[in-house]
């Protein structure tokens, strides 16, 4: 509980620090994109929202510390509280956690690979991961899945912007309209204070719905 904690604490404050930032820009609705082949086909133990330890363990995931944050709103740009926020990606050896992912016979055994969060009172969610990796075929990603009651899935992807093998990505292309996939696109920057290299991401959602009056 006390790293959950820690994990919340960290996630609210980096937050709180770009509220203003989030509605100055225009509101500009989420793309969905496709779940793809490789949402882990058995679920780890560990499915909170530290993706680098699992459970107690003492060693964590190889890879680029990040910390990725974000808010889900609704099309009024409201937040959008108690829903559950997913997440799965490839290890740093470019292995989902599937039973038929490429490269399984390297994958890290320390990397959860799958984690999820209950976003709270302003639509806020956090995860520690590593950053995304490229494997054969694809650009560097996060899957992101998001579950409200009375509503349907919504499942779409973060990219990392100013990542060359974006261009040449043709899923992350089949978003024609440019400032849809601008909005996709994600700066992976150094943190602030970190005396480990780490990174902070944030990724804010627009669900497409509107709520009932």
């Amino acid at each position: 509980m006390e790293r959950r904690n820690f994990l919340s604490s960290l996630t609210l404050a980096g937050i709180a620090v770009s509220v203003s930032g989030v509605f100055a820009q225009e509101l500009v609705r989420t793309p969905g994109q496709e779940e793809g082949p490789f949402y882990p086909d058995k679920l780890p133990l560990d499915t909170d929202n530290d993706l680098l330890i699992i459970n107690d363990r003492i060693t964590p995931a190889v890879g680029e510390i990040t910390w990725l944050s974000g808010r889900i709103r609704n099309a009024r740009g409201e937040p959008v509280r108690n829903a559950l926020v997913e997440i799965w990606q490839v290890d740093r050896n470019g292995a989902y956690l599937h039973s038929n992912s490429g490269n399984g016979g390297r994958r890290d055994g320390n990397f959860q690979g799958f984690g999820r969060f209950i976003t709270g009172s302003t639509g806020e969610y956090g995860f520690r991961t590593i950053k995304p990796v490229p494997y054969p075929g694809r650009t560097p990603h996060i899957h992101f899945k998001v579950k409200l009651q009375g509503q349907d899935p919504f499942t779409t992807q973060c990219y990392i912007q100013g990542e060359p093998l974006n261009a040449k990505d043709g899923l992350l292309n089949s978003i024609r309209d440019p400032k849809a996939r601008a909005s996709v696109l994600v700066p992976f920057m150094p943190m602030p204070g970190s005396r480990i290299g780490e990174l902070a991401a944030q990724f804010n959602i627009v669900l497409g719905f509107t709520p009932q009056a």
